[in-house]
């Protein structure tokens, strides 16, 4: 069997991410090698994600390669990916999933801050993110959000020493992964500040007819992992909103430690003013149910007036 190729964007977080990928692959006796492919996502970098039109910023042409036979893998951040996958592929497995939370990130010699709610009153915060922007901006209004892109590494160099930021958003998972886990001021409580849906997680994707890819990577699938991804995929998609929208979700127990796995979801009015957040049990044999149920939940409490806004 030819090297598996696999697909990834040019980054230094989705190189590590593919690399981890052929790493697994090898481990049982897959050869693999990288394919780098530039996206819409990477190459428009001067304006916040929120005024592109359309979906799969960071997924488009990736997946065109896939369907032309360039690649034979996708390696996606789950979060960039869309409900949608285009006819002719499909998503083969989801490898076990990284912390899912967000980190918050500080400038240098400023004031040891362990939340949001720590940070000065008119702080500088950085991130491009509407999900972000709106939850941080229901939480602290005072704070002044700036618009921040770039890729992990340069995010980190702006806010560390670049003199116009005091701190930023940035997922946890990303930092770990590039090994810059020390410049994590505070890891968030994911129900006070929420993460993307899917957020930590990688999407392995292929032509839903390559029966030998798909048995390649069956061993590369996480259960418990794709259990949560599903359902918070299915709230997305039920919420008919994308990757950019202000929706978030994160997957994990009840308060008073039942062991039973619970789906959160939320909406955040771009202002903050409003924010609506529901749970659901999440049923193992068919965890797209509770995304469904956490979605209707939201959509009865207003979220459709929130997301058109």
């Amino acid at each position: 069997m030819k090297p598996l190729r696999l697909g990834t964007r040019g980054s230094a977080l989705a190189r590590w991410q593919a690399d981890w990928v052929k790493a697994r692959l090898a481990e049982r006796g897959v050869a693999a090698e990288l394919v780098i492919v530039k996206t819409r996502g990477d190459a428009e970098v001067d304006r916040p994600l929120q005024q592109l039109e359309g979906k799969g910023f960071f997924t488009k042409e990736i997946e065109d390669a896939l369907l032309a036979e360039r690649i034979d893998v996708a390696v996606h951040s789950l979060k960039d990916l869309p409900t949608e996958i285009p006819a002719g592929l499909a998503l083969a497995a989801v490898p076990e999933r990284a912390d899912a939370g967000e980190a918050l990130v500080v400038r240098d010699g400023k004031p040891a801050a362990t939340g949001l709610l720590q940070l000065a009153t008119g702080s500088r915060l950085g991130t491009s993110s509407l999900r972000r922007i709106a939850q941080v901006k229901h939480l602290r209004p005072d704070l002044e959000v700036v618009a921040l892109r770039g890729n992990v590494p340069t995010r980190v160099k702006k806010v560390k020493d670049g003199g116009q930021l005091d701190a930023a958003l940035l997922a946890v998972a990303g930092l770990t992964r590039l090994g810059l886990g020390e410049a994590v001021a505070a890891r968030l409580d994911p129900l006070e500040v929420m993460p993307a849906p899917g957020q930590g997680a990688l999407g392995l994707e292929i032509r839903a007819d390559d029966y030998a890819t798909r048995a390649a990577l069956r061993p590369l699938e996480h259960a418990e992992s794709a259990q949560a991804v599903a359902a918070e995929r299915a709230l997305l998609g039920e919420l008919d909103s994308g990757c950019q929208a202000a929706v978030a979700a994160y997957t994990g127990h009840r308060a008073t430690g039942n062991l039973q796995r619970v789906l959160y979801g939320r909406v955040t009015a771009p202002d903050g003013a409003i924010q609506l957040t529901a749970s659901a049990e999440i049923d193992p044999a068919d965890p797209g149910d509770a995304g469904v149920n956490v979605a209707r939940l939201l959509l009865a409490q207003g979220a459709a007036s929130l997301l058109a806004r």
